[in-house]
């Protein structure tokens, strides 16, 4: 079985909606995109280059898989780039159609919680997600989340798409590592308790 490792920032209220730029996404009228970007740092850029190193797939909701197909592919100013071209992509869609447009993309079609567990239940590669709020609630209303990877950043926004709802079920976690940046943001693991418990029997 896979595990499904979750990361994202967020502001310290919780707010996930548009963390890269101005335009990523305005819905509800929000003003503050592009926030998390001041807080990049050397010790950032190398914790999550040591993520996307490891071997695993990519689980993308379709909003943010259309939002990184408009901005990663064939740029070479970064580290990430290569590895998103050439990582095994899962889209979870109820509207997309095949043939999708970036390579080594797969279309999960249907339900997200369905599909999404039939993928997870068999063998191969972890499955990462990178921000997908939408599909993200999905998965953590049903159970599916076996890691979150939190960028916690040193600011409150107020308002906007938060990560965790009020549908989200009570789940206790607990801490297995955490960096903080010299610009203050604590990148923090957690994994469900439940897991943990499953594990050692």
């Amino acid at each position: 079985m896979r595990r499904i490792v979750a990361i994202d920032h967020l502001s310290l209220d919780g707010v996930m909606q548009a963390p890269g730029r101005p335009d990523e996404d305005r819905r509800g009228g929000f003003e503050h995109g592009g926030w998390a970007a001041a807080n990049t740092d050397p010790v950032m850029m190398e914790t999550l280059g040591k993520g996307m190193a490891q071997a695993a797939s990519l689980l993308f909701g379709r909003r943010t898989y259309e939002d990184f197909f408009t901005v990663w592919p064939g740029r070479t100013d970064n580290p990430f780039t290569e590895v998103l071209d050439h990582s095994q992509k899962y889209v979870a869609s109820r509207t997309l159609r095949e043939p999708l447009p970036w390579q080594n993309s797969t279309l999960l079609a249907g339900e997200a919680a369905e599909t999404v567990a039939r993928l997870k239940a068999e063998p191969g590669e972890d499955l990462t997600v990178l921000g997908s709020g939408g599909l993200m609630q999905t998965l953590i209303r049903h159970g599916l989340v076996d890691r979150y990877v939190l960028l916690v950043h040193p600011l409150l926004l107020g308002r906007g798409r938060r990560l965790f709802g009020d549908e989200a079920p009570p789940t206790p976690l607990r801490l297995v590592d955490s960096v903080t940046t010299t610009r203050g943001v604590v990148i923090a693991t957690y994994e469900p308790e439940a897991d943990r418990e499953r594990g050692s029997r």
